[in-house]
Formats: structure tokens, C-alpha cells, sequence
């Protein structure tokens, strides 16, 4: 399996929501339901060769949100292991770092088609709705974490995330 080098931006509005994408996933995320295939995950992608985290949070924002010289701010969370629910199965190493944006304008235009994965939309998200979504959000985790940072409180250390047990599964 191939190892990829994530960098994923926290955006958050004014209002503290946070931008999720929704994705159809290539496989069920949930074998109980074969037909159940949207999740949510933030924006973001893989570094480029010689390419840091940091500057690669920027470069995908600008490509999926065409919020361009992005505020990137620190480093609070990481999830690391086998996602299988993109085309091609990796084993992600992701980075997500916190992104205040001035206002809610995002330009998704070019999103789609920098994707491998079918885009189904974006939304902004309230660290309640996230909290009580029956939704598929990546990873696991995640809502608590929304819900600390909305709140101003950044952790000490990065926070780890896993993926749901379901992306996990080939």
C-alpha cells in the first residue's frame, strides 16, 4: 500500500463552523448499508515532492476553496494508517492544521477536478451539528476536537484521530 503524506486544513468561519467536503466513497463505508457511500472530510491533499506540510495545507486550499495565502496555523491533531475509502488505498499520514478565515467565501469551482474521488458539495458545519450528525465524518474524533478549538483552547501536543473501523476494511 502506498504511503502518502497528507496536510488538511481545520477552517473554521467567524461563526466557528468548520468546511467539510462531501465525497462518494468507492466502497461502502458501512457494511450494514452497501448502498451508504457519502463522507465528510476536510480539505486538503498530499505534499509534493520537497514540499512541507505547511506550504502544502496553503497550495490545497487555494486549489479546493480558492482561499489564497491561507493563515495557516498550528498543527493539532494526526491520523496515521490505512484509508481505503478514496480510489486509490494509501496509508495516510495526515497533518491537520487550524485555518481562521476572515469570512464564509470559498470558491469550490476547481475542486472537483482536483480530485480522483466524486465531489458531492461543502458545507459549514457547527461544532453541534458535528457533534450530533449521523453523518459519516473522517476521522474518528474529530467533532470533539471541533468542538475544543471553536471554543479557542488549542492542545499541547497534536490530538490523534483514527480512521473509522469501516474505512479501514478493503
Amino acid at each position: 500500500m502506498p504511503v502518502r503524506d497528507v496536510a488538511r486544513g481545520l477552517v473554521f468561519d467567524p461563526a466557528g463552523r468548520l468546511l467539510l467536503i462531501a465525497y462518494e466513497a468507492v466502497r461502502p463505508i458501512d457494511p450494514a448499508d452497501p448502498e451508504a457511500r457519502t463522507f465528510w472530510f476536510m480539505p486538503g491533499g498530499g505534499l509534493e515532492p520537497g514540499e512541507g506540510h505547511v506550504a502544502a495545507c496553503r497550495r490545497e486550499l487555494e486549489e479546493e476553496i480558492g482561499v489564497a495565502d491561507a493563515p495557516i496555523g498550528p498543527l493539532v491533531a494526526v491520523c496515521d494508517g490505512p484509508f481505503h475509502l478514496f480510489r486509490t488505498p494509501r496509508f495516510a499520514r495526515e497533518r491537520y492544521f487550524v485555518v481562521r478565515l476572515p469570512d464564509d467565501r470559498i470558491d469550490t469551482r476547481r475542486l472537483a477536478e482536483t480530485e480522483d474521488n466524486p465531489v458531492l458539495g461543502t458545507r459549514w458545519w457547527t461544532p453541534d451539528e458535528l457533534a450530533a450528525t449521523s453523518e459519516r465524518i473522517e476521522p474518528a474524533g474529530l467533532a470533539a476536537l471541533v468542538r475544543t478549538l471553536a471554543d479557542g483552547t488549542l492542545p499541547e501536543t497534536p490530538v490523534t484521530l483514527t480512521w473509522h473501523p469501516t474505512a479501514q476494511k478493503g
